[in-house]
């Protein structure tokens, strides 16, 4: 088990920066980011971003460097390589992602797109922002398969967390009332309120056994629990900076309790392919972060 360094050669920022990862787990590397002074947000699925002169004093802390063929090789060894097409989208193609599956869902309405994406793109947002939209649009996609997916499920994606404060309940009531205002004279009174009700839909994450279309929605919201390992710890991090107005005990109370309430869950994903494509690394993902916050 070791931490690795390669050459910095990644020219940004007036400087050049190389990689730091572990071949062993995430754990260790983040612990051992901490104890550096690493702000997480240099984390970027496998590894941390570290600009040259950090070098002298991580190499001093234990962090060996290696020519970058062996830090990837050992990366690959470990299971812990994240390939770019598995990773988190960038917000800009993100962005550019939601924007085409507006248009193909409702392309008489593009101011409603506009306001919808301003408010995904709103500056406090760090895990519930454009990237989440576009991750549950994805998502709708792959559950849908060959079958086009019912336009309220995606209006509810779009709408679900169109108002996102960070306040539980409200904000999903105050999406489905956004999304029912706004569609009545898009798509009738019936629609918007079967949108609405979508919504409402994802304060608990439970929808009803032969509600299908509920279902499909509540698996593409979850469907972030079932991915990479990598990637699921992205996730934790816009999570936690997403609640930065809490001390670390707070969250890890919160947290906790959201954590085993998934766990609970028997089955957590309600749809026959979402079992299939997410519940086993769902499950693995859930069952490392509880034994992290009960450490």
């Amino acid at each position: 088990m070791a931490i690795l360094l390669d050459p910095p050669r990644w020219p940004a920022h007036g400087t050049e920066f190389g990689h730091l990862v572990s071949d062993s787990s995430l754990d260790e590397l983040h612990a051992f980011a901490q104890a550096a002074g690493i702000p997480a947000r240099a984390f970027d699925h496998d590894h941390y971003d570290v600009p040259v002169a950090r070098y002298p004093d991580l190499i001093d802390a234990g962090a060996l460097q290696v020519p970058s063929g062996e830090l990837l090789r050992r990366l690959v060894d470990a299971g812990l390589r994240v390939r770019p097409r598995e990773r988190t989208p960038k917000r800009p193609v993100a962005l550019a992602s939601a924007q085409a599956s507006w248009q193909a869902l409702l392309p008489n309405a593009p101011a409603l797109a506009d306001d919808l994406l301003a408010r995904w793109s709103e500056p406090h947002r760090r895990y519930h922002d454009v990237r989440h939209l576009a991750q549950c649009l994805a998502a709708l996609d792959q559950l849908a398969a060959d079958t086009p997916v019912p336009r309220p499920v995606a209006l509810a994606a779009w709408f679900h967390d169109a108002v996102h404060q960070g306040e539980p309940q409200r904000d999903e009531e105050a999406s489905a009332e956004l999304a029912e205002e706004s569609l009545i004279p898009l798509v009738g009174p019936a629609e918007a309120a079967e949108v609405g009700r979508l919504v409402r839909v994802t304060i608990a994450h439970d929808p009803d056994p032969d509600d299908v279309d509920a279902a499909l929605l509540v698996d593409a919201d979850l469907s972030i629990l079932g991915q990479l390992r990598g990637r699921y710890h992205v996730y934790l991090r816009d999570v936690r900076e997403e609640y930065a107005r809490y001390d670390d005990d707070q969250f890890r109370q919160g947290r906790l309790a959201v954590v085993r309430g998934l766990l609970a869950r028997r089955p957590l994903y309600s749809t026959e392919t979402g079992r299939r494509l997410w519940a086993a690394r769902a499950e693995v993902n859930l069952t490392e972060e509880q034994a992290r916050l009960t450490r």
